[in-house]
């Protein structure tokens, strides 16, 4: 499955970029350039010439019906929000990293066993990883029930427009049909830190002022083992975005 190409051509949806565009040679993103960016062109791009047009960003494309801005989101502040997803590993291992700051020193837990950040993998481990991610991106999409018939078509065909192949989409249907079940998409998490991926990208997708959103995400997190505090953080790692 070609889930990474997939997943790369959203994140350019999230940060304004088009298809070709890179942000910068190398393996991974700048993350701090990406957001300053983002940031300088949501404040000043609206009603202008230049930046990015947020009405046309998050009202189209796959990214755009994934979370619904068509239902009436407020848009001030939530295109960086979306922005966040530019670096789900780097801002998830760094919420970890604050986490553990707070921990007891004298006795320090090992990386060892968390896990690479999504930027950091290549290969097979990228794509299932960008599978682990995909499938917490499309079920906090249906959190709160309003995908209906009409609304997956579309979305399937904006994914297909993104190229997937006929085994992703395969996949893809799969997920709009399976029961919402957040104990199952948590044992896809294949490591701590693909764990906290799944939780950051959801945190990205919901609308948190939907109560049911809001209370799939509690329910991702418990069922991820998260601690309460390694959750926040991440919250808060998505939060800063819009700040």
């Amino acid at each position: 499955m070609n889930v990474s190409s997939i997943l790369n051509q959203l994140v350019k949806q999230a940060t304004g970029q088009t298809p070709g565009q890179t942000s910068g040679g190398g393996q991974g993103m700048d993350v701090g350039k990406v957001m300053d960016s983002l940031s300088s062109q949501f404040k000043g791009g609206q009603g202008s010439g230049g930046g990015i047009d947020v009405k046309s960003l998050l009202g189209g494309g796959a990214l755009g019906l994934m979370v619904g801005s068509k239902r009436g989101r407020k848009m001030d502040g939530q295109a960086l929000k979306y922005g966040a997803l530019a670096g789900v590993g780097v801002l998830a291992w760094k919420a970890y990293q604050n986490y553990q700051s707070g921990a007891a020193k004298a006795n320090p837990p090992t990386d060892a066993n968390q896990g690479q950040p999504l930027e950091q993998l290549s290969g097979q481990a990228q794509e299932q990883r960008g599978l682990e991610i995909l499938q917490a991106m499309i079920m906090a999409a249906r959190a709160d029930g309003h995908i209906d018939a009409n609304e997956r078509a579309a979305l399937t065909r904006e994914i297909e427009n993104l190229g997937a192949d006929d085994e992703l989409h395969a996949w893809i249907q799969k997920q709009f049909d399976a029961p919402l079940d957040a104990q199952a998409l948590a044992q896809q998490a294949d490591s701590p830190q693909a764990a906290r991926e799944m939780y950051l990208v959801s945190a990205v997708i919901i609308d948190d002022q939907n109560p049911m959103e809001r209370a799939w995400l509690e329910q991702l997190a418990n069922a991820l083992k998260l601690p309460q505090a390694m959750a926040r953080e991440l919250d808060r790692q998505v939060l800063e975005r819009v700040e």
